[in-house]
């Protein structure tokens, strides 16, 4: 069954556990007014975060257990792709992306396929520092330089994608750590899928606490740097770029 306005964009919001949240968060997208069908993906979560995403207006999506976020948004884009959507959008379900930005990220899709809610790109205040930091100015150093354009937040998971992004998305989507946003973004650059970044400015989480200390920070830089010297060994997709525009099209 496909959606019937093509002009509809899919927010997909992954959830795990989630229930403080996710019900004020969906609210405030479908409040903003725009053509915006919110599908939130049930990560395995134990508490009411599906009941209350679901009273809340969003369709739910429930994961028989949990797959992190990377196999939660692969189940999202397979959604997304057999009801016809031409435009999807990851928000976090915490409340830390401002629905009012979504627009502006979408508009991205106008000359890339790929589109990042950037966080460190002369925007608001938010700011991370130590080895959070680091890793994270590492990564932006060296994607941009495979992107060809700069890029400030590459592990930002405020990002929207077009039909073309969502079908190199479905032929490559890890769900390894850090694979839904750096090697996921590696292999699709890789892939010829242009990419953009968006400024936006980051909210405090709306629920829960948040899970930084110096001993994550300092694991963090080096999971990441891990992530992404194994992006850098995966084959670019197998799907070619006129594959990939040939499947937009018969949707």
């Amino acid at each position: 069954m496909k959606i019937h306005d093509s002009t509809r964009v899919l927010v997909i919001m992954p959830a795990w556990n989630e229930a403080e949240s996710v019900g004020n968060t969906v609210r405030e997208v479908l409040g903003v007014g725009r053509p915006y069908d919110v599908l939130v993906v049930n990560d395995g979560s134990t508490d009411a975060t599906a009941a209350i995403a679901k009273e809340a207006g969003a369709t739910v999506l429930t994961l028989p257990f949990n797959l992190g976020v990377g196999g939660a948004m692969r189940a999202g884009f397979k959604y997304a792709q057999r009801l016809g959507y031409r435009r999807v959008i990851q928000v976090d379900a915490d409340g830390q992306h401002d629905p009012r930005n979504i627009d502006e990220v979408l508009a991205g899709l106008e000359y890339a396929d790929i589109s990042i809610g950037a966080r460190f790109a002369d925007r608001g205040d938010y700011e991370v520092s130590g080895p959070r930091k680091w890793a994270m100015q590492f990564l932006a150093k060296v994607i941009s330089g495979l992107a060809k354009t700069r890029l400030t937040d590459v592990t930002s998971g405020f990002r929207a994608a077009n039909e073309r992004g969502i079908s190199q998305y479905l032929d490559h989507y890890p769900a390894e750590y850090l694979g839904d946003t750096i090697d996921s973004l590696v292999v699709a650059v890789r892939s010829g899928c242009k990419v953009t970044q968006i400024p936006v400015e980051m909210r405090p989480r709306q629920g829960g606490t948040p899970s930084h200390n110096p001993i994550k920070a300092a694991i963090y830089l080096g999971r990441s740097v891990f992530a992404l010297l194994l992006a850098l060994t995966r084959k670019p997709s197998t799907i070619t770029p006129a594959q990939l525009d040939a499947r937009g099209e018969e949707q």
